[in-house]
């Protein structure tokens, strides 16, 4: 130890920070038994949600359901914190449904501390971790600025925008800090600085926040919960004697989200004041998250959109104000409630809070190891935005498996490393600690080779297994998830073992109209057509088969899907064979309009050499490469056919 002032407690593993990344790290070392510190300023702001009050999303819910498949408490916190629910994509597909939920802040917070507290090796602490301790080995503690020292084989940082962060309100209002209210972190940045790690900035942002008694709602489109049957954790079947009943259901009383567009009146504000925001102003340098730009962003790139949608959504039961999501500015406080009377049903609104820009340190994460590990700090794991990421659900995968590492490391035993064949986890990490991040970094489905087969509703089937082999799941929680994965089993047998009668069969098919058969067939082969409910042809047969709502849904893509699940591994395959293929240098990829803008923008930037230089740039996804490959086939047919 760098230091001969007594220790007042050792851990395994100390995790620094509790919000997203940190409270999933404490509880996956707690899973494997260790002894674990989550320290963090102030205990009250445990699963703070800092910006937007929802979890979830396209390619974000299915890393919701990987993290509760693999242990974790994001799920069953937004279970239980639930205020609003949709299903996004559902006109394309279930193979692309994606989850999204609003939660009230109140209840997730409290579900979030409740969560930690089952866990008796877990020891939730109050304080600022001003630096590390060193020992022979890398990392081996922390110091709080109120000078308490704890001892720890592995610690995780999990700062998310404390370290160094200075919050922007226009060009004249610079605060230090993490948090709006919540100091930032100084002495521990400047620390892993001197000892060699690079660092860097982004910056991001968040929206004002508005009483809801000054709304007019008359005048605006309303948006109801479809919360239906849905839980993002399957913890809450109870066990093989109940195999698929549902337990007690969890959610509050559902609210509300209300539509809005920001318009001519609006914009106009915006451009009068360009000058006076933060980043146009000159007084943040850094960039920010591409995918979720600031107003100031959407009305500079995109001159000619005559409107941009703006979502009015409740922050819980307990208060009626409302976040304006969409709206996200670093615009002077008095210019952000102008642009906000400008909008429909804001006429008469009252700010409770200006919105704002946060620079903060963020530490490139190819200097990880798969793990998580630094390679520089044995012992040193990194996870959420301090890895250039942004998001709640990509700071729980990493939080997860940088915890899950960290107690492995000081158990003595192999990290864990996910496959990007296996999760959105898995991609997650990858991409991190291979490509980089050149901008806050986020999950889009594009991002994986495997999306219809790495899909929200069957993360406990992907995951579990492994969840087993590490630890991470309790003997309880192992019988449930084999209950699980049999229901789905026997429904898959049953649907090839079962033959339905003409008549029986054409009462489900000529209402989805799909050709009537004349002669008993196998449900299997009838849910194969597109259309077709395997729940009809399940309830036509007249079999009683009670099942957790997403075991229908995932035997019936596997039946229906099969054959394009095959095609997207026969894809992935073709890309790792060809990625040494030559890119000829004068390509014009501005052309190439199957390709993502990022990629055809990136990739006309640096000019890779092969597939493979291409692929490690980030944001041009497996899709931009197998799109490339047909664009480059083009291109020579028509050149040889000229």
């Amino acid at each position: 130890m760098d230091s001969a002032h007594q220790l007042e407690a050792r851990f395994d593993v100390i995790v620094i920070g509790a919000g997203h990344a940190g409270t999933e790290a404490a509880v996956a070392a707690a899973r494997l038994g260790c002894r674990v510190a989550l320290i963090t300023s102030a205990l009250e702001t445990i699963g703070q949600m800092s910006c937007n009050p929802a979890i979830g999303g396209v390619a974000k819910g299915t890393v919701v359901r990987e993290v509760d498949a693999l242990g974790g408490i994001m799920g069953r916190a937004t279970d239980l914190a639930m205020i609003q629910f949709r299903m996004l994509n559902r006109g394309k597909g279930a193979a692309v449904w994606a989850p999204r939920a609003q939660c009230d802040r109140g209840l997730y917070r409290r579900a979030v501390r409740t969560q930690l507290e089952r866990h008796p090796t877990l020891r939730t602490i109050q304080g600022t971790v001003a630096r590390l301790l060193w020992t022979d080995g890398g990392a081996g503690g922390v110091e709080t600025v109120e000078g308490r020292r704890f001892g720890a084989s592995a610690v995780v940082l999990t700062a998310g925008t404390f370290m160094r962060g200075r919050i922007h309100i226009g060009t004249g209002t610079r605060i230090a800090g993490g948090r709006a209210g919540e100091a930032a972190t100084v002495d521990l940045a400047e620390q892993l600085e001197r000892a060699g790690l690079e660092v860097s900035r982004f910056k991001t942002g968040t929206p004002p926040r508005i009483d809801g008694r000054t709304v007019d709602f008359s005048s605006l489109q309303v948006q109801e919960s479809e919360v239906d049957d849905f839980d993002y954790s399957w913890s809450h079947y109870w066990g093989a004697s109940r195999a698929g009943a549902h337990g007690e259901r969890r959610h509050p009383a559902q609210l509300p989200c209300w539509i809005t567009f920001l318009e001519e009146g609006g914009k106009r504000i915006i451009q009068a004041h360009l000058a006076e925001s933060a980043m146009y102003g000159g007084a943040i340098s850094a960039r920010g998250p591409r995918y979720c730009p600031s107003v100031e962003d959407k009305v500079v790139r995109f001159p000619d959109a005559v409107r941009h949608q703006l979502f009015l959504e409740p922050e819980g039961h307990d208060t009626s104000e409302l976040y304006v999501n969409g709206l996200s500015t670093s615009l002077p406080a008095a210019v952000q409630l102008e642009i906000l009377r400008s909008i429909e049903g804001l006429g008469r609104a009252e700010m409770t809070r200006a919105g704002y820009a946060i620079e903060y340190d963020y530490f490139p994460p190819t200097q990880l190891w798969p793990s998580l590990e630094s390679r520089l700090v044995p012992g040193l794991f990194f996870a959420g935005q301090v890895n250039g990421t942004t998001g709640y659900e990509e700071a729980a995968g990493q939080g997860l498996m940088a915890g899950l590492n960290a107690g492995k490391r000081a158990r003595g035993e192999s990290a864990v490393v996910l496959g990007r064949e296996t999760s959105y986890i898995g991609v997650l990490v990858d991409d991190l600690v291979t490509r980089g991040v050149d901008e806050p970094y986020r999950l889009f489905t594009s991002r994986s080779e495997f999306r219809l087969t790495v899909r929200q509703d069957n993360a406990l089937a992907r995951l579990a297994p492994i969840a087993i082999e590490a630890g991470l799941l309790d003997t309880s929680e192992q019988e449930l998830a084999g209950a699980r994965r049999e229901q789905e089993s026997a429904l898959l047998r049953l649907a090839h073992d079962t033959s339905l009668s003409p008549a029986a069969a054409n009462a489900v098919l000529e209402p989805a109209g799909s050709a009537p058969v004349r002669q008993p067939t196998r449900i299997a082969e009838l849910a194969r057509r597109q259309g077709v409910s395997l729940r009809g042809l399940v309830v036509a047969a007249d079999l009683e088969f009670p099942l957790a709502p997403d075991a229908m849904v995932t035997v019936e893509l596997e039946l229906k899907y099969a054959g394009y699940f095959e095609r997207e591994r026969v894809h992935a395959d073709k890309l790792r064979r060809m990625s040494h293929l030559p890119l000829p240098s004068d390509l014009p990829y501005e052309e190439f309009r199957s390709l993502s803008t990022e990629a055809r923008q990136k990739l006309a930037a640096r000019r890779p050499g092969t597939l493979a230089q291409a692929a490690a740039i980030p944001g041009v996804s497996p899709s931009d490469l197998q799109n490339l490959l047909v664009e480059i086939e083009r291109r020579r047919l028509a050149s040889a056919a000229s």
